[in-house]
């Protein structure tokens, strides 16, 4: 383990008891090959699953073992119209298990996400039976305030750039608190606690993962 993975292992130590205080599952892993294993591992054949287009989850190679693993996913990617991706959006509040990333989470174990549409942060708060978060520990910060300034600094910006979004943030890179048709930054949502003791479980990487 490298010094700064020892770091993050302090780090995520504290975080883990913060989350459990908050009725959350917490687990760090060295590395992202480790943790898809667990992953899998956890979750049963025939499973109902859903995700949330995070680009962690997909840098990690963990879609890839799910489309390759006896399961059922709903994927919104392949809707072929807005009909369409509305029935799998409704499909989701049923699944057993939710994939997705937290634009921020604090050494308190708060999350902090910022959504456009709504329908991420609708899922981890109601709905699948289960929800697994993966993070990178870049994405770990100070407080509340911070995880914000966070996300629509430095999340934002390169999503943006990323889905030809056309707002401030893509041509400047960093927040014009704006209030335009593309606007990614609708809905911020502060999960302080889950309601559900287990449901949502946050699975910690000692990487810089996502955006």
């Amino acid at each position: 383990m490298t010094h700064k993975q020892a770091a993050f292992a302090s780090a995520a130590e504290g975080i883990i008891k913060n989350l459990e205080r908050r009725g959350m599952e917490g687990y760090f892993f060295e590395d992202s090959a480790s943790c898809v294993e667990a992953i899998i591992s956890s979750i049963p054949d025939s499973s109902v699953i859903s995700w949330g287009g995070s680009e962690t989850i997909k840098e990690i190679g963990l879609m890839d073992r799910i489309k390759k693993g006896n399961y059922s996913l709903i994927n919104r990617e392949s809707a072929s119209s807005d009909e369409e991706k509305r029935k799998l959006y409704a499909q989701t509040v049923l699944a057993d298990y939710y994939l997705m990333s937290t634009n921020a989470i604090t050494f308190q174990g708060e999350l902090i996400n910022i959504d456009g549409r709504g329908n991420r942060v609708t899922y981890l708060i109601h709905g699948p039976e289960n929800v697994i978060i993966v993070a990178g520990m870049n994405k770990v910060v100070t407080d509340v305030h911070a995880g914000i300034n966070r996300t629509r600094n430095f999340a934002a910006p390169p999503n943006a750039k990323r889905l030809d979004r056309q707002t401030p943030c893509n041509v400047t890179g960093h927040c014009g608190d704006c209030l335009a048709e593309d606007c990614m930054c609708n809905q911020i949502v502060i999960t302080r606690r889950s309601g559900i003791k287990g449901r949502i479980k946050v699975y910690l990487i000692a990487e810089e993962l996502g955006y």
